[in-house]
């Protein structure tokens, strides 16, 4: 409900109420009439049920803002919520309740995630995409039916004997077991074969190789004939493909060659952090790429036998699979939602292997892995036939990649941390109404985070003055992290920001300055000194002073911009002072 009044709240103040919509909130003006009314909003209805569940809000015009917004509903919700029950099949239960706001009536028709596949009693079906709702075909129908009932086609036969087997696909699943560092795999490495393939649960009821076996063990699967994946190599984004390789199962070998072939052109950036210790920084992080692959072998959708595509180059690594999102896993919650398998036995059998994250946090791990290397976010966009993850291949900002470096570890593991300080090297202050949609969690959470990141040992954001006693302040990066941070803070002001105002005060106070005070004064590295005196002889706010012109002990002192100090006038100016009278400190 919070997400409703928080919407209705944008539109009163401004915002047209199309703009509000998404995967879980609608609103509709109620038709004229009755019958249609109802008609339309089962149809909502429906597609709501057939999706993740949300809001539809009646009483609105969705292509208006403001008091004007509102014009009401009229409709009872007790004989509402019965014609909806009529109207859709399999009968569908809605909540409606009523609710007075900006001076009309309106109806908040609260739709669970249906357990089975939903229509109207006309036949019609529908799913809610985005913020659209569209009818739903044969397949998506069979592919929602079989989700909702537990129906895992992984699981079924195959028809293949176990003697099929490819054995470099045997071999190189008994290394992946062998190879971990956990004890009990181990011992699965040394099974027998049968045993090893009912530790893997890759065979059915009738003794053959289940779907799952097939894909993952089988030369020429039957399930897909075509490529499981077709790997292009482009020097630019637009260019002509200099390498292309197509790979066919068994999946095992496919995968570990999808993730060779990009491994293969991957360049490295060499950053040195304050202790000394020297990071490398791929071109695209090898723990976000694996999890993209691997997440695009266990969801796609192999009935539709279409291969995974992966484009890479300079400029983007772009990895396409085959079928929507799994129901109730959109691009607004995917990192939140937790793990959902299309094919739960073909992803038991990558996870036990060790191909894929155990606890289904893959999608957080590519996010994380991307942000630390001091790279934008990964991309996810879904359609009805595909979903495509991008990852942008610019150069690392080395700065941000320095900086979540020194943060405790634990921070670094955490992708809502990571998230916000990328948010607020863009943005000067968030709160965490305008955080929670870029975390995924609700504002109640993302105030929690916000919060955690001011307070010791972490202390690196903190409240402003004029905020800091309401339910959710505004919160920004501290002056000493935004030194640190330097220009990978967009906003970061050029003339006398917060380095320049302790520099000077600092000077007028010791008469010089040089690189170890700099160090102190912002817990900096010498590199990142060497940064801030640079910029700042550049500007001519400083000067050097010693004869000394190369290491950390070469002294500076004011420059030709170095400002005047203000005193205080005990009598009034009759006129202000041309430029060239003012006395340099």
């Amino acid at each position: 409900m919070d997400l409703v009044l928080r919407a209705l709240d944008a539109v009163a103040a401004g915002t047209m109420a199309r703009k509000c919509e998404n995967e879980r909130l609608d609103f509709k003006e109620a038709k004229p009439d009755f019958k249609e009314a109802c008609s339309d909003l089962a149809e909502a209805a429906v597609c709501f049920a057939n999706a993740g569940g949300g809001f539809i809000v009646v009483g609105v015009v969705d292509s208006k803002a403001g008091h004007e917004a509102f014009v009401g509903c009229e409709l009872d919700p007790g004989v509402l919520r019965g014609r909806i029950h009529q109207l859709t099949s399999p009968n569908l239960l809605v909540e409606v309740t009523a609710l007075e706001f900006s001076g009309a009536r309106l109806l908040i028709i609260a739709v669970p995630a249906g357990l089975d596949v939903y229509s109207t009693t006309k036949g019609y079906a529908y799913q809610r995409i985005n913020d659209q709702c569209v009818p739903m075909r044969p397949l998506d129908i069979s592919r929602l039916t079989e989700e909702r009932r537990g129906i895992d086609w992984s699981a079924t036969s195959s028809g293949r004997s176990i003697e099929e087997v490819d054995p470099l696909a045997l071999r190189y699943c008994r290394r992946l077991l062998q190879n971990s560092s956990d004890a009990t795999r181990q011992s699965y490495g040394r099974l027998s074969d049968i045993d090893l393939f009912r530790v893997l649960k890759v065979v059915a009821d009738d003794g053959s190789l289940n779907r799952a076996g097939e894909l993952l063990l089988c030369e020429n699967s039957t399930s897909t004939l075509l490529d499981l994946a077709v790997y292009q190599h482009r020097r630019t984004q637009a260019g002509e493909a200099d390498a292309i390789v197509r790979m066919q199962s068994p999946m095992v070998l496919a995968f570990e060659e999808v993730l060779q072939s990009i491994r293969a052109r991957q360049g490295i950036t060499p950053v040195t952090l304050a202790d000394g210790q020297q990071i490398q920084i791929e071109d695209y992080p090898s723990a976000a790429v694996r999890e993209a692959i691997a997440n695009a072998f266990i969801h796609g959708d192999w009935r539709l036998r279409s291969p995974i595509q992966v484009d890479h180059s300079s400029e983007y690594l772009r990895i396409t699979s085959p079928g929507p999102l799994v129901n109730g896993i959109t691009v607004n919650n995917i990192l939140t939602m937790g793990s959902r398998a299309r094919y739960p036995t073909l992803a038991s059998a990558f996870r036990l292997l060790g191909l894929a994250e155990e606890v289904g946090q893959g999608v957080d791990r590519m996010f994380r892995e991307m942000i630390k290397s001091g790279r934008e976010a990964p991309t996810i966009v879904e359609d009805r036939d595909q979903v495509a993850v991008a990852f942008r291949g610019q150069p690392p900002n080395t700065k941000i990649a320095r900086f979540l470096a020194t943060l405790p570890i634990e921070e670094q593991e955490d992708t809502d941390a990571l998230l916000i300080i990328r948010a607020l090297c863009r943005k000067r202050t968030v709160d965490a109404s305008e955080i929670a949609p870029v975390i995924q969690r609700s504002a109640d959470e993302a105030q929690a985070s916000l919060l955690r990141l001011s307070t010791s040992p972490v202390d690196i954001l903190e409240p402003t003055r004029g905020t800091m006693r309401r339910t959710f302040p505004s919160y920004r990066l501290r002056g000493e992290v935004v030194s640190r941070l330097g220009a990978a803070v967009s906003y970061h002001s050029r003339a006398i920001d917060e380095i320049d105002r302790k520099v000077i005060e600092h000077i007028r106070d010791y008469g010089e300055v040089n690189s170890r005070t700099i160090q102190r004064l912002f817990d900096v590295d010498v590199y990142q000194a060497r940064d801030i005196l640079r910029d700042l002889v550049g500007r001519e706010i400083i000067t050097r002073t010693s004869e000394q012109s190369r290491g950390t002990a070469v002294r500076y002192g004011p420059g030709p911009a170095f400002p005047a100090k203000k005193g205080r006038s005990k009598t009034p100016r009759k006129a202000k002072p041309s430029p060239e009278n003012n006395e340099m400190f």
